[in-house]
């Protein structure tokens, strides 16, 4: 007997006609667009997640008991003395954009790759194909990196923030998470448990933040490897030592043996740029995080039910 062919269309190959329809929406996905979107019960669409850096942090006075978040204040070693912090910002991302999903205002999640827009309604698709259209009469727009049709660039912005990940092979067990510099080349590091090893390693990789032009980064002086170098440079300079090495036997002092490090990665992200509205129905939202984050108490009633479950 013959086999029958199987002419079933794959789920994620599959065209849909979904149509959703709202009144306003949310376009972005960093931490301002999501508490916006969450105080002021809107759906957000995004194309990529924008997590907040790791090492972003409130301030330790703020409550976020509202949404059931801990707010527990962490102290940092310095050179110079302690820093407290609070909460960090990629657990408050996580905590409001899940609440959001639950309460169907994440209808896309993750999914959509890429968003159209062609001045009637916005088409969202992924790698195979479209997966909704929305209708919207107004639309808040906090940037996202791949959108079309929705915003005009007025000014190209060619600053940029990198951060240079790096793994210590030697001389990565010290007690100091924090380092702040005058310039703008390795102008903070960042210390912490590595993730190369499990458990709760006393050994910490570090991560260096710099503020460079497009010319700058294409200078070596301004590579992955001269940020290394600079990086030891400040932590010698602050008395910071590799692993005790003995003594020497003709005078008795300590020895310690030079930091060993490599690189590990450099993710480079551009500073926002100037933009305007490609329609009336676009409006490039500028709202400030203190002022969302005061709102957040009363705002967090539309999810009393949800956070009431999460906390249990």
């Amino acid at each position: 007997m013959k086999r029958r062919q199987d002419t079933t269309v794959p789920a994620k190959l599959a065209k849909t006609n979904l149509v959703l329809e709202y009144d306003e929406v949310v376009i972005g996905s960093d931490l301002t667009a999501v508490l916006y979107a969450f105080n002021h019960n809107l759906p957000i669409f995004f194309t990529r997640a924008r997590r907040p850096f790791r090492f972003d942090y409130f301030e330790p006075s703020l409550d976020f008991s509202c949404v059931g978040e801990d707010c527990i204040a962490t102290t940092l070693n310095l050179h110079e003395g302690e820093m407290i912090v609070g909460l960090a910002k990629n657990l408050m991302w996580e905590r409001l954009l899940f609440i959001l999903s639950l309460a169907g205002k994440a209808p896309l999640s993750s999914l959509c790759e890429h968003i159209r827009y062609n001045g009637e309604t916005m088409t969202c698709s992924n790698e195979y194909s479209k997966i909704a259209e929305i209708k919207f009469e107004q639309a808040y727009y906090f940037g996202d990196d791949n959108c079309a049709g929705l915003i005009e660039k007025e000014v190209a912005n060619d600053s940029h923030i990198c951060y240079d990940w790096i793994a210590f092979n030697r001389g990565g067990k010290h007690e100091i998470d924090y380092i702040e510099t005058n310039d703008d080349f390795v102008k903070q590091i960042w210390f912490y448990p590595t993730d190369r090893i499990d458990g709760n390693s006393p050994v910490k990789d570090a991560c260096v933040i710099s503020h460079l032009s497009e010319d700058q980064i294409m200078n070596f002086d301004y590579s992955e490897t001269m940020a290394r170098f600079k990086m030891i440079h400040e932590m010698e300079s602050r008395g910071m030592k590799g692993t005790f090495n003995g003594y020497c036997p003709k005078y008795g002092h300590p020895k310690y043996y030079k930091f060993r490090t490599t690189n590990i990665c450099r993710e480079k992200h551009t500073k926002p740029q100037s933009a305007r509205p490609s329609a009336s129905k676009i409006k490039i939202a500028k709202a400030r995080d203190e002022d969302l984050i005061k709102d957040l108490s009363k705002s967090s009633r539309n999810y009393q039910k949800i956070i009431e479950y999460l906390c249990t």
